[in-house]
């Protein structure tokens, strides 16, 4: 391929892997209670679910981690590191494959160490089949301006996008607004309790609903701490009653822990969310301010189902 191909993903997996080191500076990763309350989930894992309980794995976890999503372009673009930061990638995303079952990203991640290495260390590694193409003539691609401003822009929104939560209202970790294609991956845990209450507005009746039925059990699971997913859920009640002829309002009561603290309202349990609309780039005024205690842990119970 021409070298600006392979330039062009060794940018983008550069961006990914800073903006989820930069994402973990924060205290409960410093201190190792995110990394603690993840592997908790992993008590009951065969042969090192023990292992994975022991306060050093889990500050291990947290530095590894952060050092790793730091340094790990720079090993792979020095010839000199490149090998060993290949080893590393391998372990490093194994065991997230392993411990975490994050699905395809770990793989994928590993795929992209490939381009870091020459076509010969390739060939000479894993296709020792495959004739090497050395014409080495420059090209200069037909539409070159074109392809500059159309990868200018696209870096310029990789880079800006992780950023828009500075630019919000209140805390990510609580408000989870700019979370999204923000690299913040496995660096929080969260525990929510909901209740979904849905209003005739011609009788004024209020019910129930039981959205479980409705959804998947990580659906449901997801659905208790994210807003997005809630506000998601309001149009859909209110598409699905509007069906049978009725128009109603959508309110939820809902309360969320982060990382092993207390239990706080979240949103305002008198907002019609069918009624209000989603902004990516704004706060929502019906997203509680985040209590300032909410980082302190607790032993506290989940409140209500």
């Amino acid at each position: 391929m021409p070298n600006w191909c392979r330039w062009i993903m060794i940018l983008q997996v550069l961006i990914v892997f800073t903006y989820a080191s930069v994402a973990k500076w924060y205290p409960d990763w410093f201190d190792a209670t995110a990394p603690a309350l993840l592997m908790k989930a992993k008590k009951g894992y065969w042969l090192i679910g023990d292992l994975l309980q022991q306060s050093w794995i889990h500050y291990s976890i947290a530095y590894f981690g952060i050092f790793f999503d730091l340094l790990i372009i720079p090993l792979l673009l020095w010839k000199k590191t490149r090998l060993f930061g290949f080893y590393l990638s391998l372990f490093f995303h194994l065991f997230n494959s392993i411990v975490f079952q994050v699905g395809i990203f770990p793989y994928m991640s590993i795929s992209f160490a490939l381009f870091f290495f020459s076509s010969e260390t390739l060939k000479k590694r894993f296709l020792p089949k495959k004739e090497i193409y050395n014409g080495n003539e420059i090209k200069i691609p037909k539409y070159r301006n074109l392809l500059i401003t159309v990868f200018s822009i696209y870096f310029v929104f990789q880079i800006g996008l992780p950023l828009r939560h500075w630019f919000i209202t209140d805390d990510v970790l609580w408000t989870e607004e700019g979370h999204r294609l923000s690299w913040r991956m496995m660096l929080r845990s969260k525990r929510g309790a909901l209740t979904v209450w849905v209003e005739d507005k011609a009788t004024g009746e209020r019910n129930s609903y039981k959205y479980r039925e409705k959804l998947s059990r990580k659906q449901s699971r997801n659905l208790m701490t994210h807003p997005d997913f809630m506000w998601q859920l309001a149009q859909y009640i209110k598409t699905e009653e509007q069906k049978k002829g009725k128009d109603v309002a959508v309110y939820m009561n809902s309360k969320v822990s982060v990382n092993g603290g207390g239990f706080f309202r979240f949103i305002e349990p008198k907002v019609d969310l069918a009624s209000v609309p989603w902004d990516h780039f704004r706060h929502h005024d019906w997203i509680l301010r985040s209590p300032e205690d909410y980082h302190q842990k607790t032993n506290q119970s989940i409140p209500y189902q």
